[in-house]
C-alpha cells in the first residue's frame, strides 16, 4: 500500500477572501453584460435587468452548494470530490471529467477571443502570432505562483472598474442631458407593460444565467484559501451578488441609453454601440476592456484547470506522477500549468468561438447539477435534523441547472457526449473494466 509522503511539496495557503472574490470577478468579469448584452435585449423583449436579476437569484442556489461543499471538503479537487466523496466515486469520476471540458474549453475560448481582437487592433499581425503570444502569457503568468495571480487579478479589477466608472459617468450625462418622456422612462428596463413576454423573459434568463459560469472556479482554490471552510462559501456567494449587482447596473443605464424599441445595428456588439451613443471614445475603450477581460477570464481559467487536474491525479483519476505534482519552489502544479496551455493553443487553432463557447455549458451544468446534489444528500438525506435551508437550495439549484442543460444546442450536446464517452473509456481502462477502484480520495490535512 503506497503512503503519502508528508515531506512532498503541497500547495500554499496563502489566498485571503479578499484575493478569493477578486479571483471570482474576474474569471466571471466585471463587464460580463456587454458581450451579451443585444442578445439579451433580443430575447427578453428589452427586459435586461430583469433577466440578469433573476439569473443572479437563480445561480445563488448553486453557489450556496459550492461553498457548502466546499466547507466539508477544502480540496482542489472540487466537484469532482464532492460527488465522488457524497455519492458515488464513479460519478465523481464523470463529474470531474465534464469539469475538465468546461475549465479547458475557457481559456481556449478566451484565447481565439483575444487574438480576434487583438488582430483588429494590430491587423499587420496575424491571428496565429497573437494566439501563440496570449497562450504563452496565460501560462508564464500562471507558472509563477498563485500570489502572481492574484497581484495580476487586482491590477485588471481595478482597470475594469475604472472603465465600468467612466461608462457610468457619460452614461448619467447623456442620461440627464437629454430630454425623456415620464417617469415611467425609469422603471421601462425592469418591466415594460407593451413588450412583457413572460415566456420572453425567462428564455433571456436561460442565457443570462450562463453569464455568471465561473464563480465556480473559487473552489478549486480551497487548498490555497487561508481559513477555506469559511472564505469559499463567503466568497462565492459575494461574487455572485457583486457580479450581479454591478450587470445589472451596467445594462440598465444600457437600456435608458438606447431603449429597447430602437434596434441595434448589431445585436452581436449591442453594447459598444450603446457606449458610443453616451461618448464617442467608449467605442474603442470599450473593445479594449472587454480584450483586458477576457485576457484576465482565460489567465484565471487556465489557473482552475490546472488545480482540477491536480485535484484528479492526486486522487489516481488521472496518472499520479505527472498530473498530481506539485512545483517545490513556486508551490503550484506546474506541469498542469503547461498542458492546459498546450492544449488551449491547440483549440485556438482547431475550433470556433462559438461552438467552444456552447460546448463548455456542457460541462459547466453537469458539474453544478452534481453539486447540487451532493449538498442535498451530505446536508439534508444524511442529516438527522432536516431543514428546508438544506433543502430548497441544492434542489431548485439542480432543477434550474437541468433544464438549462436540455436546452443547449445540437451540436454542443453531441460534442459533450463524445467528450464524456472518450471519458468513460479511460475510466474503464484504468479499472479493468470498472472491476477495480476508480478513485483513491485524498483529501488534504487541515491546517
Amino acid at each position: 500500500m503506497e503512503t503519502t509522503n508528508a515531506s512532498a511539496p503541497r500547495l500554499r495557503r496563502s489566498l485571503t477572501l479578499w484575493d478569493l472574490i477578486l479571483y471570482g470577478i474576474i474569471v466571471i468579469q466585471p463587464v460580463a453584460p456587454m458581450s451579451v448584452f443585444g442578445v439579451l435585449s433580443d430575447r427578453g423583449r428589452g427586459h435586461v435587468v430583469t433577466t440578469i436579476l433573476i439569473a443572479m437569484v437563480a445561480m445563488l442556489f448553486t453557489a450556496i452548494s459550492y461553498g457548502r461543499m466546499a466547507r466539508a471538503y477544502p480540496s482542489a479537487g472540487s466537484a469532482f470530490t464532492y460527488v465522488g466523496q457524497e455519492i458515488n466515486p464513479a460519478l465523481g469520476y464523470v463529474t470531474g471529467w465534464s469539469m475538465v471540458m468546461d475549465y479547458m474549453l475557457n481559456p481556449i475560448i478566451c484565447i481565439i477571443w483575444c487574438s480576434q481582437q487583438a488582430h483588429v487592433f494590430a491587423p499587420g499581425v496575424a491571428y496565429w502570432v497573437w494566439a501563440i503570444f496570449f497562450a504563452a502569457v496565460f501560462t508564464g503568468l500562471n507558472i509563477q505562483g498563485v500570489k502572481t495571480s492574484a497581484r495580476v487579478n487586482t491590477g485588471l479589477a481595478m482597470g475594469m472598474g475604472v472603465v465600468i466608472a467612466i461608462f457610468f459617468v457619460a452614461a448619467a450625462r447623456y442620461i440627464f442631458g437629454h430630454p425623456h418622456g415620464d417617469a415611467a422612462f425609469f422603471t421601462r428596463p425592469f418591466y415594460d407593460p407593451s413588450m412583457w413576454n413572460t415566456r420572453a423573459v425567462l428564455g433571456g434568463t436561460s442565457i443570462a444565467v450562463l453569464t455568471y459560469i465561473g464563480f465556480d472556479g473559487i473552489s478549486t482554490l480551497s487548498e490555497e484559501a487561508e481559513n477555506p471552510r469559511r472564505n469559499i462559501l463567503l466568497a462565492t456567494v459575494f461574487t455572485c451578488v457583486v457580479i450581479g449587482i454591478l450587470s445589472a447596473i451596467q445594462v440598465y443605464a444600457a437600456q435608458l441609453i438606447w431603449p429597447a424599441s430602437q434596434p441595434f445595428p448589431d445585436i452581436d456588439t449591442a453594447f459598444v454601440h450603446v457606449a458610443a451613443r453616451a461618448w464617442r471614445p467608449l467605442f474603442a475603450i470599450v473593445g479594449f476592456t472587454l480584450l483586458v477581460a477576457n485576457f484576465g477570464s482565460g489567465m484565471g481559467a487556465q489557473l482552475g484547470a490546472a488545480r482540477l487536474l491536480y485535484g484528479m491525479g492526486r486522487s489516481s483519476a488521472l496518472p499520479k506522477s505527472f498530473f498530481g505534482a506539485v512545483d517545490p519552489k513556486r508551490h503550484v502544479p506546474r506541469n498542469n500549468v503547461i498542458f492546459v496551455g498546450l492544449i488551449a493553443l491547440i483549440g485556438a487553432f482547431v475550433i470556433s468561438y462559438g461552438l467552444g463557447a456552447e460546448m463548455l455549458n456542457f460541462g459547466a451544468l453537469i458539474a453544478f447539477m452534481g453539486v447540487n446534489a451532493a449538498a442535498f444528500v451530505r446536508y439534508y438525506i444524511r442529516s438527522d435534523e432536516k431543514k428546508l435551508t438544506n433543502l430548497i437550495p441544492p434542489v431548485l439549484g439542480f432543477f434550474i441547472c437541468l433544464l438549462l442543460w436540455l436546452n443547449l444546442s445540437r451540436p454542443a450536446k453531441i460534442a459533450g457526449v463524445i467528450w464524456m464517452a472518450v471519458g468513460i473509456a479511460v475510466g474503464a481502462w484504468k479499472t479493468k473494466g470498472f472491476r477495480g477502484n476508480l478513485i483513491d480520495f485524498e483529501l488534504p490535512a487541515d491546517e
